[in-house]
């Protein structure tokens, strides 16, 4: 089974890493909607990436903080997470 990250997860990180509830519905609904909408700063989308380098045991692409969406960051985290499998 190859991983994937989704919504529902990141709703989870944002949560744990940043304080910051979001509901995964939203999300999905609305997946354009910027980060920085929701409170989500590069600092706390970088502890998102060093959560998830630490469960999945390697390294996201280096931009993966500058992610401005929750699609461009989830299309980035799931292509990175195919491409190692």
């Amino acid at each position: 089974m190859t991983a994937r990250l989704t919504a529902d997860e990141l709703s989870a990180l944002m949560k744990k890493g940043a304080g910051i509830t979001v509901d995964a519905a939203a999300l999905e609904r609305d997946p354009e909607t910027p980060f920085e909408v929701y409170g989500l700063d590069s600092l706390g989308l970088l502890g998102i990436v060093g959560e998830l380098e630490n469960r999945y045991g390697r390294a996201l692409p280096p931009d993966a903080d500058r992610c401005k969406t929750p699609r461009e960051f989830l299309d980035l985290v799931n292509d990175s997470l195919m491409a190692g499998a």
